[in-house]
């Protein structure tokens, strides 16, 4: 279980120093368009890269999200319920995030496949990088969704979300 809890605070690190470079991608590109607006003439590939820097944002943070419970999470019924039910709610709860993730990759993998005949029409990258997303949000999600099962059947957690890793305000 070692290594479980290791692989994910790695992948964790990995992918929030990611969703900092996409937001930093993001707020370059938009203040590139505003700056040249105000200048008169924005340049065509900020907004591109504008879009695919969100792209990028919500794919990585999504999984990032389940994992902290920031993602929608709607728990009025199943945490009103005796603790033994609550517990199994979750259970079920990740098996199907899981289950839905992996059962739609190898659909995501072909969507990206796709791209590879397209290009963007003003960065001119190949569009399997921006396709890719989708494949990322659910690869991250079905991850972070097994954690939790694993982790569940264990014992090593409640199947909770984890709490952020910062200092709670009093």
């Amino acid at each position: 279980m070692r290594f479980v809890q290791s692989l994910e605070t790695v992948v964790v690190a990995i992918f929030r120093a990611l969703v900092g470079l996409s937001f930093l991608v993001l707020i370059g590109a938009v203040l590139v368009q505003v700056v040249g607006r105000l200048g008169g003439a924005s340049p065509v590939w900020s907004e591109e890269l504008t879009r695919f820097a969100l792209l990028y944002l919500a794919a990585i943070g999504a999984g990032l999200s389940l994992r902290t419970g920031e993602l929608v999470n709607v728990d009025v019924v199943s945490e009103a319920m005796p603790p033994r039910v609550s517990w199994w709610l979750r259970l079920v709860s990740a098996i199907l995030v899981a289950g839905l993730g992996l059962y739609l990759l190898p659909m995501a993998w072909q969507y990206t496949a796709i791209g590879a005949f397209q290009t963007s029409p003003a960065l001119g990258v190949k569009m399997s990088l921006v396709h890719f997303t989708m494949f990322l949000m659910l690869a991250l999600l079905a991850f972070f969704a097994v954690l939790r099962v694993v982790g569940m059947l264990a014992g090593t957690t409640d199947g909770r979300p984890a709490a952020r890793d910062m200092p709670q305000a009093d």
